[in-house]
């Protein structure tokens, strides 16, 4: 119920931003250039695609009578509509995962999109359907990181794994240098006291999280702090044991862990964490008993 009560806003939305004349085709709306259009489904995606974006798409051409005489997946850079009523508009009105259905005319888009001729199975007068599904939207930087990411991919995983690190940083910002390591310590809130060292026992509270935002591990979500004795072997993956030694009590800090000091080239045990995946640890010291010298 609720998504059709969206989908109904969003149709009325479109239909006063493109202007109040009626379709010839029942249940559809018309743009002020006379594309013809109805709002199949809702994604979840808000913003609309835009000229020089890269847009994946599920389109699918049909004739006045129904048959279809094209479909597939395409991924291509949309552009600026060249004339009025161009299928280039029909993009710009779907956000990620929309899905709508479109009558434009079929004399332009072969004459004037495609430079062709008119095929034979429709008239000059006639218009063609078009049934599009809005899979991604990316910007050019955007489009020109996966692109370079994936050729790396096909390279070497370990050098994919870099390229995903280097975007990372770039898009976050972030005006950290790595230790020699490689790993990247980022601090959110100030600690005191004496720096942690081997032999001491230290409660600690940390998240692990993949690039992406979503979570493989939390301590906070179990509501259950780790305690340990800092230096004890398979106690935590290199990376958090560097991390922490670098650490004083009361602090939370953030760290950038590349694969080679956390789950490697064989992921993680669980099988949560893949091989050659860099992943963040936000890491609070709770408490630290020191070690009896």
């Amino acid at each position: 119920m609720k998504n059709t009560l969206a989908i109904t806003l969003i149709s009325l939305l479109l239909l006063n931003s493109c202007g109040n004349e009626s379709s010839q085709f029942p249940g559809f709306s018309v743009t002020k250039n006379k594309i013809h259009y109805k709002l199949i489904t809702l994604g979840e995606g808000f913003k609309k695609a835009e000229p020089t974006n890269y847009v994946t798409v599920s389109v699918a051409y049909r004739t006045p009578n129904d048959s279809v005489f094209f479909h597939g997946v395409r991924t291509f850079q949309l552009t600026e509509s060249q004339f009025p009523g161009a299928i280039d508009e029909c993009f710009t009105l779907l956000a990620k995962g929309d899905s709508a259905t479109f009558h434009i005319s079929a004399n332009d888009f072969f004459t004037k999109t495609l430079e062709t001729t008119l095929p034979k199975f429709f008239n000059f007068e006639d218009f063609m359907r078009v049934d599009i599904l809005m899979i991604d939207i990316l910007t050019e930087k955007q489009f020109d990181q996966d692109k370079e990411a994936f050729l790396h991919w096909i390279e070497d995983f370990g050098e994919y794994e870099k390229v995903i690190l280097k975007q990372y940083i770039e898009n976050q910002e972030l005006n950290f240098e790595p230790t020699e390591s490689g790993l990247y310590y980022i601090p959110i809130q100030a600690g005191s006291g004496n720096k942690i060292r081997l032999g001491d026992t230290i409660t600690v509270h940390y998240e692990g999280r993949f690039f992406n935002g979503k979570y493989f591990d939390s301590t906070r979500k179990r509501n259950e702090a780790f305690q340990f004795v800092y230096g004890q072997k398979w106690q935590v993956v290199p990376g958090l044991e560097e991390a922490i030694g670098m650490m004083y009590p009361g602090e939370k800090s953030l760290f950038i862990v590349p694969s080679h000091l956390a789950f490697g080239q064989g992921g993680s045990t669980t099988g949560i964490v893949p091989a050659f995946t860099s992943v963040l640890f936000e890491v609070e010291i709770v408490e630290v008993n020191p070690r009896r010298d």
